[in-house]
């Protein structure tokens, strides 16, 4: 019962300490971002590994993607709709799992202090191939990240992201990845 209580708490604050006058994750009159991430792949598994780094199991894949954003809002959030273009380069005993995607995903900040922002996104992704991790080459994509404003043009962020399509098809182990990204914003 604590645990829904919080949860309810935490639900109905979170939304009020992001002010979606104020959107972090651009520089003030700005109105595009470009960010570059890179990221260590941490095993296969669940959606529940991106905030549980003590199931991590780093895996030889390394992540690239670049991702073009420009700012919206989402429920009164301040949020992102990005356009993602990314690279998992799988070596060593990941043979066969390297892949090319396509997406579009929106982030939003739950939650803006200072220079800081928390925030989560969500979008599908079409992969340019179908491997024993995944059977399908529409995957969606789902990130946490915690972010911060170094000035009116840069940000960095420290990420998660979890890969899978959600058991449409019968193998569904997921591709899993931890990292840094870099934006501009202009």
């Amino acid at each position: 019962m604590k645990k829904l209580f919080t949860a309810v708490i935490l639900a109905s604050v979170l939304p009020a300490a992001a002010n979606a006058a104020q959107n972090l994750m651009f520089g003030a009159d700005t109105r595009n971002s470009v960010m570059l991430y890179a990221a260590q792949g941490t095993g296969p598994g669940s959606l529940f590994k991106l905030i549980n780094p003590v199931d991590w199991d780093f895996s030889p894949q390394t992540f690239f993607m670049l991702q073009y954003s420009q700012p919206m809002e989402l429920f009164r959030l301040p949020a992102r709709i990005n356009l993602n273009a990314a690279q998992n380069i799988a070596y060593r005993g990941s043979d066969g799992l390297s892949f090319f995607g396509l997406g579009l995903s929106i982030d939003a900040a739950i939650l803006q202090w200072r220079n800081f922002y928390l925030g989560a996104g969500l979008g599908p992704y079409m992969r340019d191939r179908r491997d024993r991790y995944v059977s399908s080459r529409l995957v969606f994509g789902e990130k946490v990240f915690i972010g911060m404003r170094i000035n009116e043009c840069w940000h960095a962020e420290i990420f998660t992201i979890h890969f899978s399509n959600g058991d449409f098809t019968e193998t569904n182990r997921g591709f899993n990845f931890a990292g840094l990204g870099f934006g501009y914003s202009f």
